[in-house]
């Protein structure tokens, strides 16, 4: 039987959302697929006779470290049945602080975590202040002014489909660059800066990589074009930076 549920969690304390292996051995770092799969054996137990491992969870995607979710999910196989208010209460009692489960559901044995998912909702967040601010946390802070409207225009040239090679990191491991997105959107709630981004799939780091190229647009005075002639350039050499992970956060995923 085929189940599902959503999972939260704070990425600061991991190596990522999955295990990640070398020459096929995995490697013994803190991965939110870990503990979960490490979780789901103690709870689930006649599956977890003779293999550290036994129960594989899919996800919708990878989320790198220090990036966090509100809406990654997860699918897994058991034989029995499980009873979701008891296993919801169970798994978060067993789970650290800053991984939790929520809206377990039976799925068809064709529903696919990352195959079946049509569009990803990704937000961005970063403080916009010279001064820092004890509650800041770890997000990133601009402290040269932004111009919300002049990133909106920036970002209206990235909707529809379009090569983002420019927006790729090395470690983009898929051959296909070519992306939908369907809605960027930036707001501001008070000094902070909040960018929405829908789209049917992301390469590696392009998300904080189309942030780095917006704050360079406003760090330069350059106009909002240059996000088109950057998309275009297809040159990675011509984007931005790729910001840092910390308020990246993996908001939902639809089916």
């Amino acid at each position: 039987m085929r189940y599902a549920f959503q999972v939260q969690y704070i990425g600061k304390n991991y190596s990522g959302s999955q295990i990640q292996f070398e020459n096929g051995i995995p490697i013994d770092s803190p991965t939110i697929q870990g503990e979960l799969e490490k979780a789901l054996c103690t709870l689930i137990r006649s599956k977890a006779a003779n293999n550290n491992r036994p129960i594989r969870t899919v996800f919708s995607g990878r989320t790198d470290k220090g990036v966090n979710s509100l809406g990654q999910v997860v699918h897994f196989d058991v034989d029995e049945t499980i009873v979701a208010s008891k296993f919801l209460y169970s798994i978060n009692e067993i789970l650290p602080d800053d991984i939790s489960v929520s809206d377990l559901e039976v799925v068809d044995d064709r529903f696919h975590a990352q195959k079946s998912a049509k569009m990803r909702y990704y937000r961005f967040e970063f403080v916009n202040r010279r001064c820092k601010n004890a509650f800041d946390g770890d997000l990133l802070r601009v402290k040269f002014k932004t111009d919300v409207d002049r990133m909106q225009k920036s970002l209206n040239y990235l909707l529809g489909e379009h090569d983002f090679s420019s927006f790729k990191s090395s470690g983009t491991l898929n051959p296909s660059k070519i992306c939908t997105i369907y809605e960027a959107k930036v707001s501001k709630v008070g000094d902070n800066v909040i960018i929405d981004i829908v789209g049917n799939r992301f390469l590696y780091n392009m998300v904080r990589t189309i942030v780095g190229t917006l704050l360079e647009i406003e760090g330069h005075n350059l106009t909002p074009e240059h996000m088109k002639e950057v998309l275009e350039a297809k040159n990675r050499q011509k984007a931005g930076m790729t910001v840092s992970p910390y308020g990246l956060t993996l908001m939902k995923v639809m089916y």
